[in-house]
C-alpha cells in the first residue's frame, strides 16, 4: 500500500485505509450518542441513582462532545491532525473501559463526559484526514461510505444498546469500543499521513466564548423538558449561552485568526449545508428517540425486536449511501441532499399518520423504507458539501463547526419533540403516548422540510467532481502554506 506525503497527497491504496480508519472512529463517536438510551433501566438496577442521574449518563456525553468539537478541530489544525486524532481515540477508548468498570452512577457520568472529550477531538478530524487521502474526483463516493457508516451508527444506537443489554450486559455497550479503539490506534499511526491547517495560534478568546455559549445552550436544552422551561437554571443557561454565542459572532467577525471566521458564512454553500444539517438532526434525533420508546412501550417489542423492525430505516443507508455519493460526484451534492431531506420528511409524516396503539408492522414498513432512503441520500453528499464549501486549509474548522451544529441540533430535537410529546400526551397509557407521538413526528417532519429548503440554497455545482480528476487532485492537495489568500473565500 502506498503512503501519503507530509502534505497529504493521496496514494492509490492509502485512501481505502483512511476510509476504514476514519469510518470506524466516526462510528464509535456517533454510536455513543444514543446507544445508552435503551440501557437506562438496567443501569439503574445495577448502579442505582435517581432519574436525573440516569439522564446525565446521556447528557454528559452530549455536552462535552458538542461543546469541544470546534476546539478539537482547532487543536488538530495547529498541532497535527493525525497526532490529535490518535490522542482522541486513546482518550475515548480509555474512557469507554472506565465506563464499563464504573462502580457507581457518579463514576459512570464522569467517564461519559471524558468519552465526549475524546470524541470531540477525533470526530471532526475524521473528515479532514479522509479528505487529504482521497482524490477530489472520488470524494463523493468515499464521503458517501463514511456518511453511511455514521448514519448507521446514529440510527442503530438503540438496537445495539438494547440487544447487548438484553442478551449480555449493559457494560458491553462500552466494552464494544475498546477492541475497536485498540485496533484503530496503530493503524492510524501507520496508515494516515500527518497534515496541518493554517498553523495559526489557538484562538483562546474565541474558544472560551464558543465553548461557554454551546455549554449554556446544550445544558438548557437537555434539562428543559425535565426541569421545566421556566426553571431558573434552565433560563439562565439558555440566555447566558445565547449571549456568549452572540459575543462569539461579534468577536469572530473582527478578530484576525478567529477560530471560526464569520466570513465563511457569506458563502451560500457553507451557510446552506450547515443550516440543513442542524435542522435535519433536530427532526431525526427527536424522532428516533420517541419511536424507539413507542415500539417498546406501546407495541410491546423487546429492545432487540424493536431494533430489528427499524432495520429498513437504519440498514438501507449502508446500501444506498455509496451509490448516492457517487451520484453526487456526477450531478452535484445539492439535488441529492435536498431529495433525501424531502424523503425523510415524507417518511416521518407517514409514520405520524399510521401511529396507533396497535399499528401493524406492514403499515409502518413503507415509512421506514422511505426514511432510510432519505437519510442515505442526505448523509452521502453532506460531508462532501461541507468540505467543498471551504478551502483545504480551513476544512478542519469547517468539519468541527458542522459537527457541533449537528450535535446541538440533536439535543434541540430531543428537547423540542419531548416537550411537544409531554404537552399533548405522556406515558400514562398507550393511547396517551400515541397522542403525544403524532404531533411530535409531524413537527419533526416539518423541520426536515425546512432543512430541504435550506439545502436548495447551496450552489448547484458544489460537491461535483471536477472534469479533470488529475487537476482536482493537484488543487485539493496543494500544501496549505501555498494556498493564496484569495482561496479563503468559499465558492458561491
Amino acid at each position: 500500500m502506498s503512503r501519503h506525503d507530509e502534505h497529504g497527497t493521496p496514494g492509490t491504496g492509502g485512501m481505502w485505509w483512511a476510509l476504514m480508519i476514519t469510518s470506524v472512529a466516526g462510528f464509535m463517536a456517533a454510536l455513543d450518542n444514543l446507544v445508552v438510551t435503551t440501557a437506562l433501566p438496567s443501569i439503574r438496577e445495577d448502579l442505582g441513582g435517581a432519574l436525573d442521574d440516569l439522564e446525565w449518563t446521556v447528557s454528559a456525553y452530549t455536552l462535552t462532545f458538542a461543546v469541544l468539537l470546534m476546539f478539537g478541530a482547532a487543536l488538530g489544525d495547529r498541532f497535527g491532525r493525525r497526532r490529535l486524532f490518535i490522542a482522541g481515540i486513546a482518550v475515548f477508548t480509555g474512557a469507554s473501559a472506565a465506563a464499563a468498570l464504573s462502580p457507581g452512577i457518579g463514576s459512570l457520568i464522569a467517564a461519559r463526559a471524558v468519552q465526549g472529550v475524546g470524541a470531540a477531538v477525533m470526530m471532526p478530524l475524521t473528515l479532514t484526514l479522509l479528505s487529504a487521502a482521497v482524490p477530489a474526483a472520488k470524494r463523493g463516493m468515499m464521503f458517501g461510505i463514511w456518511g453511511a457508516v455514521n448514519g448507521l451508527a446514529i440510527a442503530s444506537g438503540p438496537l445495539i444498546g438494547g440487544s447487548l443489554t438484553e442478551h449480555v450486559s449493559w457494560k458491553w455497550i462500552f466494552w464494544l469500543n475498546v477492541p475497536l479503539g485498540l485496533i484503530t490506534l496503530p493503524l492510524a499511526r501507520l496508515r494516515l499521513a500527518e497534515s496541518f491547517g493554517t498553523g495559526a495560534r489557538l484562538d483562546v478568546p474565541g474558544t472560551l466564548l464558543a465553548s461557554g455559549g454551546l455549554f449554556g445552550i446544550v445544558y438548557g436544552l437537555v434539562r428543559g423538558p425535565d426541569d421545566g422551561w421556566t426553571d431558573s437554571l434552565v433560563l439562565i443557561s439558555l440566555f447566558a449561552g445565547a449571549a456568549l454565542l452572540a459575543g462569539f459572532v461579534l468577536y469572530s467577525s473582527r478578530a484576525v485568526g478567529a477560530m471560526l471566521p464569520m466570513r465563511l458564512f457569506r458563502s451560500r454553500a457553507f451557510s446552506g449545508i450547515n443550516a440543513a444539517s442542524l435542522l435535519m438532526f433536530v427532526g431525526m434525533f427527536g424522532s428516533i428517540f420517541l419511536l424507539s420508546q413507542y415500539m417498546q412501550g406501546v407495541l410491546g417489542y423487546s429492545p432487540t425486536e424493536a431494533g430489528l423492525r427499524m432495520l429498513p430505516w437504519t440498514g438501507v443507508p449502508m446500501v444506498v449511501a455509496p451509490i448516492a455519493g457517487a451520484l453526487s460526484d456526477r450531478v452535484g451534492g445539492r439535488p441529492v441532499v435536498a431529495a433525501g431531506l424531502f424523503l425523510q420528511a415524507a417518511g416521518l409524516g407517514w409514520m405520524a399518520s399510521v401511529a396507533t396503539t396497535d399499528a401493524s408492522y406492514a403499515a409502518q414498513l413503507p415509512a421506514l423504507i422511505i426514511s432510510g432512503v432519505g437519510m442515505a441520500l442526505y448523509f452521502a453528499p453532506a460531508a462532501n458539501l461541507v468540505m467543498s464549501s471551504v478551502p483545504p486549509r480551513e476544512q478542519g474548522i469547517a468539519s468541527g463547526a458542522n459537527n457541533a451544529l449537528r450535535e446541538v441540533g440533536g439535543a434541540l430535537g430531543i428537547a423540542v419533540m419531548s416537550s411537544i410529546f409531554s404537552a399533548q400526551g405522556g406515558y400514562g397509557s398507550a393511547q396517551s403516548f400515541v397522542d403525544g407521538l403524532r404531533p411530535a413526528l409531524v413537527t419533526g417532519s416539518l423541520v426536515v422540510v425546512l432543512a430541504a429548503f435550506a439545502a436548495l440554497v447551496i450552489p448547484a455545482r458544489l460537491g461535483r467532481a471536477e472534469p479533470s480528476a488529475k487537476g482536482s487532485q493537484r488543487r485539493a492537495t496543494a500544501p496549505a502554506a501555498a494556498a493564496p489568500e484569495s482561496a479563503t473565500e468559499s465558492p458561491v
